[in-house]
């Protein structure tokens, strides 16, 4: 006849058991994200907390740190701030009133935005090509003045910012 052992009994098996399982699937390391110059990440756009999350995980060395304490504290003075990465930046923003601030990473210091930083009292210190940004550079050993870094950003989020 033909038959083998082994051709009876799988005949015999019900048929769920004769289908060879899918081998699992080999869990992908993450790519590195992609440095730009000066060592700005390469962030896809997106909105939300997650993707400036990720940019921040992403940040070279002790602008890290940095880039997570502006986050925080951004956080912490508008609580429901609306967040983006766009053109390879973190943007934040309030809901209807556009973005407000921006950061962006170089090679010596992390530079925060205030895209309407003229309307801010005091003014950031530092200027900017467009007449209305005003810019705030930290660099390694620089201390954040928190209490100043969250009246501005408090002021810069009750005015209307920048819509994209």
């Amino acid at each position: 006849m033909g038959c083998s052992m082994e051709s009876i009994m799988a005949k015999s098996r019900p048929q769920s058991t004769l289908r060879t399982k899918k081998p699992a699937r080999a869990v992908r390391a993450k790519k590195p994200v992609k440095l730009l110059s000066g060592g700005n990440p390469q962030i896809a756009k997106a909105d939300g907390d997650a993707p400036v999350k990720a940019y921040i995980a992403a940040i070279p060395g002790w602008k890290r740190e940095v880039g997570a304490r502006v986050d925080a504290l951004i956080v912490r003075a508008v609580p429901k701030v609306r967040k983006a990465v766009k053109w390879n930046s973190p943007f934040y923003g309030v809901a209807g009133n556009g973005w407000f601030m921006g950061m962006h990473v170089f090679t010596h210091y992390v530079k925060v935005a205030f895209f309407f930083g003229t309307s801010l009292t005091p003014m950031p210190p530092g200027e900017s090509k467009s007449k209305d940004t005003r810019y705030l550079d930290i660099r390694e050993n620089d201390k954040i003045d928190e209490k100043q870094f969250v009246a501005w950003v408090k002021q810069a989020a009750a005015i209307p910012g920048w819509m994209s």
